[in-house]
């Protein structure tokens, strides 16, 4: 872990002309105005919330009463009278973490292909939604949408939520910390962002990983601005779907930059 930790601080330095630079960060943003004005897109975020909510208090729940005081007795001796703080705020940041693995994996991923779907639609490229759905002919961005020709393959590995929980104490460490741990979650976050779009033009493995090594700069500055987002507490529901809806803007103006 020590040496990741190092080469990643590395890269930090070498990647961030390009984040700047690709101004691909703003897209989650753009993705909130989007949703805001887009009652349409809004079906997907709803018919799960009451799931979520539940899956998110369950967690918890469950988190604070197994795990909560083993861990305020351990920071006892790192964070001293801080500790029953420090481990509250650990305790909701890996509740706030298995949830979010959890939901997307079994609970949030096909509205989120919706929601990705349906901006596709909104903002023109039906035929290109329609290499992987049916598309009716009218009605709102996300009630067209029919059956799905393909099932996206959209589900975050445990490998992904271990190495979370690994790298959250990261962010007891004052500013460098929390901005090597936001940028270690956004590198590898950016591209899973764009697995739809990758799906609907049917590129394979390797060409997925050329198209992201070339925009590697894009990727990690919204994968860092999305993550930003979700980690607000009891709002990263709403920002997966409006993140969601940022990635298929960025995916819309690929497509027309093309």
């Amino acid at each position: 872990m020590k040496d990741t930790l190092h080469e990643e601080a590395n890269n930090v330095k070498a990647v961030a002309h390009d984040v700047a630079v690709s101004g691909a960060y703003l897209y989650p943003v753009k993705g909130i105005l989007f949703f805001s004005y887009h009652k349409d897109l809004w079906r997907p975020f709803i018919s799960r919330a009451v799931q979520t909510i539940g899956l998110g208090l369950g967690v918890t729940t469950a988190m604070f009463f197994f795990t909560y005081f083993p861990q305020a007795a351990i920071m006892a001796f790192t964070s001293g009278p801080l500790a029953p703080i420090s481990a509250a705020l650990l305790v909701l940041s890996e509740s706030s973490t298995i949830t979010n693995f959890l939901a997307r994996s079994f609970v949030l991923a096909d509205a989120l292909t919706d929601t990705f779907d349906g901006t596709l639609v909104a903002r023109g490229h039906t035929e290109l939604v329609a290499k992987g759905r049916q598309v009716n002919a009218s009605g709102g961005a996300v009630s067209r949408l029919g059956k799905m020709l393909n099932r996206p393959l959209e589900r975050m590995r445990p490998s992904a939520l271990v190495r979370s929980l690994m790298l959250l104490p990261l962010n007891f460490i004052p500013v460098v910390g929390t901005l090597l741990y936001v940028y270690m979650q956004g590198k590898e976050r950016g591209p899973v962002a764009h697995l739809r779009y990758f799906d609907l033009k049917g590129w394979d493995e390797r060409k997925r990983e050329e198209w992201v090594r070339r925009n590697h700069g894009g990727y990690t500055g919204f994968g860092m601005a999305a993550f930003l987002f979700e980690m607000i507490p009891f709002a990263s529901l709403a920002f997966s779907f409006t993140n969601s809806v940022g990635a298929a803007l960025w995916a819309a103006d690929m497509e027309k930059a093309q």
